[in-house]
């Protein structure tokens, strides 16, 4: 029996793979190991009573294994695709493991701020400068020559960080952290990252409540 996952589907548009960068960082686990897989896209609007029963807090990514036992949890499961599927691997040195760790979370602060003086701008310029100075010094993947769980961890979220933050606030990566774009394209070229990503029109209509429910607070 082949791995079944559910993932978020598109925000208008329930036939279509949708914006959870969490549910593509399992995706993308997968497709670097080459494991089948059977995608079951969950309309977030009308959640079905089937997920809710696996999922009872109708969160994605959730994934089965063969076994009948769902489990719930990016982290815990991507772990877990390296146990039961450890080649090849992409277990991402301990030197490594906080690279780009407050990344998501300071891409949020500066997305939710409406204060142009809060130093959300500048906190998350310097976890992109952090980033794009280990590249430089590491690249291209963040453990050098070979793509790791911690690649296919950023990818998604800069995928989000760069369309959001330039729909939304007309902001890009500055041009000066050459290193970091060169490591966005390299990630963004990825075959299993273009079989993976949601289009661009569903990100930000995914992000689009939260973001107006945010200006209006």
């Amino acid at each position: 029996m082949a791995v079944e996952i559910c993932v978020k589907a598109a925000t208008g548009a329930p036939e279509v793979l949708g914006d959870c960068p969490f549910c593509q960082k399992v995706l993308l686990t997968l497709e670097e190991k080459k494991i089948p897989y059977e995608k079951k896209l969950i309309d977030f609007s009308a959640k079905p009573q089937w997920f809710l029963e696996i999922s009872p807090e109708g969160k994605v990514p959730a994934i089965n294994f063969g076994d009948g036992k769902w489990i719930v949890d990016s982290d815990v499961i991507t772990q877990l695709i390296e146990e039961k599927f450890p080649e090849p691997s992409l277990v991402t040195p301990p030197e490594c493991a906080s690279v780009g760790s407050k990344l998501f979370s300071s891409f949020i602060n500066f997305l939710k701020s409406n204060d142009s003086s809060d130093e959300s701008e500048k906190t998350l310029v310097e976890e992109l400068r952090a980033l794009d100075g280990h590249i430089k010094d590491n690249g291209p993947y963040v453990n050098r020559a070979s793509i790791s769980a911690l690649d296919l961890n950023l990818a998604p979220k800069l995928y989000h960080l760069q369309i959001v933050l330039e729909h939304f606030k007309n902001w890009t990566i500055p041009e000066n952290l050459t290193h970091l774009r060169a490591y966005v394209e390299l990630l963004f070229d990825q075959e299993s990252f273009k079989r993976t990503k949601a289009e661009r029109d569903y990100v930000i209509a995914g992000w689009a409540p939260k973001v107006e429910a945010w200006r209006s607070s």
